[in-house]
């Protein structure tokens, strides 16, 4: 909106594989900013699939309709100066940027966070059993498998948690949130 001065709150999309670490780097860095006395709300995929995404599937189309869904609370949140923390694949580069453009037109920052890993990584994490389903037959339109994830290009921050430990990816987004949020 022309004219809106920038809200302190913040979106921070981390986008990856299944099982590159998104959640996890989330739950941490919510866990360091609300001991601080931010505020602070975490929109995960998984949980978003089963209430406000309940009943899409994993066509292009849902997928896109979910990330737009996730993106719009997000903005509303942000807009309301809450760090908001987005562990979302949000496999396709051009919904993404939809999501960035909506929040800037709206006056929010967005930040967006590639939290990399190898598929070998990911497979070998598989906490939901995604991988060793789509092996064995079970699960089809596996991003980065048998779908298509396309990579950030540029990214305010790339997290390769197969390199990184939790507590130094975690610190790396709390310095990109300071940054932004003026914390």
């Amino acid at each position: 909106m022309k004219g809106r001065t920038w809200s302190q709150g913040v979106t921070v999309w981390l986008t990856g594989l299944s099982g590159a670490g998104k959640s996890t780097l989330a739950r941490a860095l919510a866990a360091v900013l609300l001991t601080e006395g931010r505020r602070v709300e975490v929109l995960d995929g998984d949980e978003i699939r089963t209430t406000l995404s309940a009943g899409l599937g994993f066509s292009r189309a849902d997928r896109d309709t979910n990330v737009l869904r996730v993106g719009l609370v997000a903005e509303l949140l942000a807009r309301n100066d809450v760090i908001v923390l987005v562990p979302v694949i949000a496999p396709y580069r051009d919904t993404r940027r939809a999501v960035r453009e909506r929040h800037e037109r709206n006056g929010v920052a967005y930040l967006e966070v590639h939290v990399a890993a190898p598929v070998e990584v990911c497979a070998e994490r598989d906490v939901k059993g995604l991988y060793a389903g789509q092996r064995a037959g079970l699960v089809t339109a596996l991003t980065g498998v048998d779908d298509p994830y396309e990579t950030p290009e540029a990214p305010d921050l790339r997290i390769d948690t197969d390199r990184q430990s939790v507590a130094e990816s975690v610190a790396a987004l709390r310095r990109l949130v300071e940054d932004r949020s003026g914390g």
